[in-house]
């Protein structure tokens, strides 16, 4: 009786209800997630390395030449005798003898570097006696040579004699005489097509010490000369006031990665007291110092997008004005740089060199 008289009360309840909260009154509101930001554009393409000396990458030998492959190549060194051969009127310096021996003990039995290349210093100016004397020494089985010559006073008959000693590059030095910053691009153009003009049909290199801001010319010039190209010691990048650890924000750096990319420049990974170190008799700068961590980038970055193929190994012995430093320890840096890495270790020390130098087969001979 009593359950029978609040049916009427719970009907009228329920009449209510439906009409405040009806489905056809209730709102579906969809939350959907923001527009996707657009990625912008990367500027920089350094990313710092985070690398760790105690990585499992490190070989526990502490003999860390022994990484060295049999056959590698010093992609550039000197042979210096002016008391045989006389230097240039021109010299901007005297030097110490540098003989062929006392290179092939401390090369090749002391570095594990028995395949030579041997450059032509400032010192002799384009007489290249010195050098074609000890590369008829070192032969051409052992020995590459890289001269230089004036190209409109140079004939066809020479280059041919020299090629069957070993020569197999040019160098335009305008670093060590002081003209890197006066020449004017059209120049540098003009004066590269004739060397090139010069050496192609010999296959040669053109072989380059000239500051890293050219590379900015450079990367318009080089693609049409034909011909192998070969940067000296990094790229000669200005590091004594550098205290920048992205290696791009280097006047010419974008334009040698570049370089590099398109596939007919090399670089020699070499004379880093060259860059970085304002005391002649100092091998490298303190390993906190800010140059040091420059090139360390440099280093890092030119063998994460070169070292396959384009980047090769140079003592720079017997490190002229810097003499009696001990090349080792940055020996040992260049295998860190390789993260240790014996596939890019051998291609750093020999198979990069043997494809710049023509060492492969069929390319020995004349």
């Amino acid at each position: 009786m009593y359950l029978s008289s609040l049916k009427p009360l719970v009907e009228n309840i329920c009449r209510i209800l439906v009409s405040k909260f009806s489905w056809t009154s209730v709102q579906t509101v969809t939350i959907s997630a923001p527009a996707p930001t657009p990625t912008p554009k990367q500027t920089l393409r350094f990313t710092p390395s985070n690398h760790n000396t105690t990585t499992n990458n490190v070989p526990q030998n502490p003999d860390f030449l022994s990484l060295i492959p049999p056959n590698s190549w010093d992609s550039h060194m000197h042979i210096l005798d002016p008391l045989t051969f006389p230097l240039s009127p021109s010299a901007h310096y005297s030097p110490s003898p540098a003989l062929l021996s006392t290179a092939l003990t401390t090369l090749t039995q002391t570095l594990h570097l028995p395949n030579l290349v041997l450059v032509q210093p400032s010192i002799y100016a384009h007489d290249n006696s010195c050098l074609l004397s000890a590369l008829r020494t070192l032969g051409p089985e052992r020995g590459r040579g890289v001269v230089s010559f004036d190209p409109q006073m140079i004939d066809a008959s020479t280059l041919r004699e020299w090629h069957v000693l070993g020569v197999r590059g040019v160098r335009i030095n305008l670093q060590s005489v002081g003209l890197g910053q006066s020449v004017e691009v059209e120049e540098l153009e003009t004066m590269l097509k004739r060397y090139a003009d010069v050496i192609r049909p010999l296959g040669w290199v053109l072989q380059l010490y000239v500051p890293l801001e050219m590379a900015v010319s450079l990367e318009r010039i080089v693609p049409g000369l034909g011909v192998k190209v070969v940067l000296d010691h990094f790229g000669s990048p200005d590091l004594s006031l550098r205290g920048v650890r992205n290696p791009y924000t280097i006047p010419g750096f974008p334009s040698l990665i570049t370089l590099l990319q398109n596939g007919n420049t090399y670089i020699k990974i070499s004379a880093p007291y060259r860059l970085t170190s304002p005391n002649p008799h100092q091998n490298q700068p303190p390993p906190n110092s800010t140059t040091s961590q420059d090139l360390d980038a440099i280093g890092r970055e030119l063998i994460k997008v070169a070292g396959m193929n384009r980047v090769v190994f140079a003592s720079d012995w017997p490190h002229t004005r810097f003499e009696g430093l001990d090349i080792k320890p940055f020996v040992k840096t260049v295998m860190e740089w390789c993260e240790w890495d014996e596939g890019l270790i051998e291609r750093v020390f020999r198979g990069n060199a043997e494809v710049l130098w023509g060492v492969e087969e069929g390319e020995k001979e004349t």
